[in-house]
């Protein structure tokens, strides 16, 4: 498996399980079937609302000596409620206790927006908090001091336009590592992702599949489906492989880390194999032309009346 290295040495896998709408009863199995087929990145979050399951995966996998816990990179996420500096720790605690471990191998800031405490999904504007009030660098530096603590190796963000980077990372002591964004090739972020390099930060890739177990609400009516692009379906069949393993192996040639969500044992196994694909250049320069900015998260859900948030102002766009 594909890494890629941190400045103390650590290493992260190019392909992690994604978890996002995972459902109990399910989450536990696809955890300890993933680990049996050589997953060892499991990608987590305080709002999915199935840490405690991965937990109980987690646990009985490293008790029944199936791997042990300097194998795993387990990543997890501060959620909108607990962007204050002094919050942070809470929120992680609560990841820590219910996944059932010590430490956390990344933990990132999940989006670029703040809610009160006691909201934890808003549905009116006054429910959501400026930035102006709660400061990315301040939150930044609850970040900071978690990994200061132990509690976490290494910190990053998700949702994070390079200028916000940037911003924060003028008054950072400790610099951004990670950028967790929506990737694949309707929205390949090239200026995002030639700025993550140039500042040493690796971007992973969300819902490169284009998520399509996404709960009606979220979808368009008109959405593309990745699948049945030609040009994917074309490098696919060069390949004898799916389209989804080519949408994968195109994330990790690109040198991102890829994260895609399954629970079913055979797609477990081929988004696996798909990271050791090598497509060539040519066929990479063929995705390349498919770029068309299209976000399937859109984050309107924060741009609610009576809010600062926009969908101008939460891309940087």
């Amino acid at each position: 498996m594909k890494t890629y290295p941190f400045s103390n040495g650590d290493q992260i896998p190019a392909l992690g399980l994604g978890t996002w709408k995972s459902e109990p009863g399910e989450v536990y199995k696809a955890i300890r079937t993933a680990i049996s087929l050589g997953y060892r990145h499991i990608d987590c979050a305080y709002i999915y609302q199935n840490e405690s399951e991965i937990g109980a995966a987690l646990s009985d996998a490293i008790m029944t000596g199936e791997v042990n816990r300097e194998e795993l990179w387990i990543t997890s996420k501060l959620w909108n409620t607990h962007h204050r500096k002094n919050d942070v720790k809470e929120c992680l605690n609560m990841t820590l206790e219910a996944l059932q471990l010590d430490y956390l191998d990344l933990y990132l800031i999940h989006w670029p927006v703040a809610h009160q405490k006691d909201v934890i999904f808003p549905q009116e504007g006054k429910q959501l908090v400026s930035l102006n009030e709660i400061p990315l660098e301040d939150t930044w530096a609850g970040m900071e001091e978690v990994h200061d603590s132990g509690l976490v190796r290494h910190i990053g963000v998700s949702n994070f336009s390079a200028k916000k980077i940037a911003k924060v990372n003028e008054s950072a002591s400790k610099k951004i590592e990670v950028n967790q964004v929506e990737l694949h090739p309707l929205l390949q972020q090239k200026d995002l992702l030639d700025f993550c390099k140039k500042e040493e930060i690796i971007l992973t890739a969300y819902s490169p599949l284009g998520s399509r177990d996404r709960i009606p609400q979220m979808k368009a009516q008109d959405e593309p489906d990745l699948f049945e692009i030609p040009t994917i379906k074309a490098i696919a069949e060069n390949h004898n492989c799916s389209p989804a393993q080519v949408l994968i192996a195109w994330a990790v040639n690109r040198d991102t880390v890829v994260i895609p969500k399954s629970t079913n044992e055979a797609r477990l196994k081929q988004n696996l194999e798909a990271a050791e694909i090598s497509l060539s250049l040519e066929e990479m320069e063929q995705i390349g032309q498919l770029d068309r900015k299209y976000r399937y998260v859109t984050g309107a859900f924060f741009a609610l009346p009576g809010s600062d948030y926009t969908l101008t102002n939460l891309w940087d766009e």
